[in-house]
Parts: structure tokens; C-alpha cells; sequence
């Protein structure tokens, strides 16, 4: 696939949110040609000019492109914005408009974007909640999927030997008694974040300015937490490939801090109400992400080093949603 250039995309959501001009054609052609499988063209849809956005981390990047194949399949003119550089950027993208539909995580909505102090245990109560609360922002959310890609800390087998950290209790424990061992590389949102760092240590009591920390990008941390040498413990997803592709531990989340982060389509509610059959068409690719599914994903780009859009248009032919289209 050619490689296309998206640098000037995340630019433009961040410029045009002051100019209120980057609309339709700020974003590129889906990158791959997708014919209907199971996921038939909808007259409702046929024409149908829509903007997918995703954040720029691989998962994010796959299913923003499984959004763009499905709704291309159903008759949708589609248009690529996948690679918004963060979740804040990605959000302002969607309540100003130049963003249509989305995957957003059910936590980082609920406790970053709405202020909400307290996760939701239950999967089906959080999304329910979140639905109706953010409904006053514009946005609709339907079909979250089971998929679960929520925060952690990992580190090697060494260090898992050496320090005998199991637990994040067992973690916060070693912080007070001996913070220099505890060092942990995070990425920026996961350091400010009250779903993050700071959050985690005022749950498990200890003091989180005491942890020496290095801010990395989210994609170096993985080897750098592999190696041992940069990063003794790190923050991790939980559905990302690398943590079994690199033989990662990843510490239990004993005291249920972590939100549930189901990933979940989001509209805004005027392409909602214009278009219903958004909705149908993605509650059977919703249903479909596992665990087991996105991380076999993810883990196809990061670890054998495929493109995701090769990876998503793949997986959405494996599931018969869609066929190959002529390149």
C-alpha cells in the first residue's frame, strides 16, 4: 500500500477548530477498495457523505479502518480522518463537527471528557450512563463491543522475579519503601490523567511524586519495559500485542481501579438521526471485537509489522462482513 501522508490531518483538526472550515475535504480516500459481503448497501445510505476519525495508536488506526470498510460496503461516500493525534484532539474533532463517527473507549469518555470521578463496574451500566449523560453534548453512542482495552502496568520476567510485584497493591507498597525501584515509564495522557497515574496511586495510597517517571511515547515503552534497562515498570494496554509478543507480565489490577474501556461507536446525534443505519450496520462488527480478536490485530501491526489498513480489511473479509474490492 502506498504510504499516505497524514501529518497534515491531526494540523488541520487543530487549526480549522479556531477557522471552522476543514469539512469533508480534509480527509483522504478510505485506503483500500471493499466490496458489500454480509454488510449489504443500505438505500439510506447510498451517497451518504460521512468523515470516520480515530487517535493515532494502532488499535485506534485499525478500527477507525473498520469503521471506513463497513460503512463503505453499505454505500457510504466515506472519507478518511483516522490518525487525530490524542484523545482530547480526536473528541474536539467530534463535537465541532468535523468528525462524524468514531470508536471511543467508554472510560476515557465517562471520567475524562464528562469529569465523572467514579468508573461504573458493570460494562452495561457504564455505557448506559455515559449514553444518556453525553447525549447533552451532541453525541450518540450505540453497539459497544466486548472488547475491553483498558489501562496496566507491566514489566518483565526479571523484574517480576527480582521485586516479586504481582499485584498493583504489591506495586504501591514497593513505591513507599522503595520508590527508585518502582521507576515506571508512562506516556503523557497516563501521566495527568485522573484514570491514570495520579488516579491509581491516590486509589492504592501512595505518593506518586515520589515515583521517578519518564515520559515516552506510548509505542516505545513496550520494548523499553522489555529490555528492562530504560523502564523497570510500564504503562500498557491490555489488548496490545506486544505484551505477549514481548513476553510482558502485566500486575493485577487488585483493587478494580481501572475503568472498563469498552470501545463504543460514537455519532453526532444530527448523523445519528440522519443516518439510523450507522447503527445497523456496525452492531454486527461491534459484536465481533473481542479481547481475543483486537489483540490478534494489534499485534499484526506492531510485531509483524503489517498496515493497518491491510490488517482491518483482512479481518473484515475473514468475518464476511465485506469482500475485496479491485485494487
Amino acid at each position: 500500500m502506498r504510504p499516505k501522508t497524514r501529518w497534515l490531518l491531526p494540523l488541520c483538526v487543530v487549526v480549522m477548530t479556531v477557522l471552522a472550515s476543514c469539512g469533508l475535504q480534509s480527509g483522504s480516500a478510505v485506503p483500500l477498495p471493499v466490496e458489500p459481503g454480509s454488510i449489504q448497501p443500505l438505500p439510506g445510505l447510498e451517497g451518504a457523505q460521512l468523515i470516520v476519525g480515530s487517535k493515532e495508536f494502532t488499535e485506534q488506526v485499525i478500527l477507525g479502518y473498520i469503521l471506513e470498510f463497513g460503512l463503505v460496503a453499505a454505500g457510504a461516500d466515506v472519507r478518511d480522518l483516522t490518525n487525530i493525534s490524542g484523545s482530547n484532539s480526536t473528541r474536539q474533532a467530534m463535537v465541532s463537527g468535523q468528525v462524524d463517527v468514531t470508536y471511543e473507549y467508554t472510560g476515557t469518555a465517562w471520567i475524562n471528557f464528562l469529569g465523572n470521578e467514579t468508573a461504573i463496574p458493570d460494562a452495561t451500566g457504564q455505557f448506559e450512563a455515559l449514553r444518556d449523560q453525553d447525549a447533552a453534548n451532541g453525541l450518540t453512542w450505540v453497539n459497544p463491543a466486548p472488547m475491553d482495552n483498558t489501562y496496566a502496568l507491566a514489566m518483565n520476567r526479571a523484574t517480576a522475579d527480582a521485586t516479586g510485584v504481582e499485584t498493583l497493591s504489591d506495586y504501591a507498597a514497593l513505591a513507599e519503601t522503595d520508590p527508585s525501584v518502582a521507576q515506571i515509564c508512562v506516556e503523557t495522557e497516563f501521566n495527568s490523567r485522573q484514570d491514570g497515574f495520579p488516579g491509581m496511586a491516590a486509589a492504592y495510597g501512595f505518593d506518586p511524586d515520589v515515583v521517578p517517571r519518564q515520559v515516552l511515547q506510548g509505542g516505545i515503552i513496550y520494548q523499553a519495559t522489555a529490555d528492562g534497562s530504560q523502564c523497570t515498570f510500564g504503562e500498557v494496554f491490555t489488548t496490545d500485542g506486544r505484551i505477549k509478543g514481548l513476553d510482558l507480565v502485566v500486575i493485577e489490577d487488585d483493587k478494580s481501579f481501572f475503568p472498563r474501556y469498552n470501545a463504543t461507536v460514537v455519532l453526532r446525534t444530527p448523523i445519528a438521526e440522519q443516518y439510523p443505519e450507522i447503527a445497523e450496520v456496525t452492531a454486527p462488527i461491534s459484536a465481533a471485537l473481542t479481547n481475543a480478536e483486537i489483540t490478534g490485530l494489534n499485534r499484526q501491526v506492531d510485531i509483524d509489522g503489517r498496515e493497518p489498513a491491510n490488517v482491518a480489511r483482512d479481518w473484515m473479509v475473514q468475518q464476511g462482513f465485506v469482500t475485496v474490492g479491485s485494487d
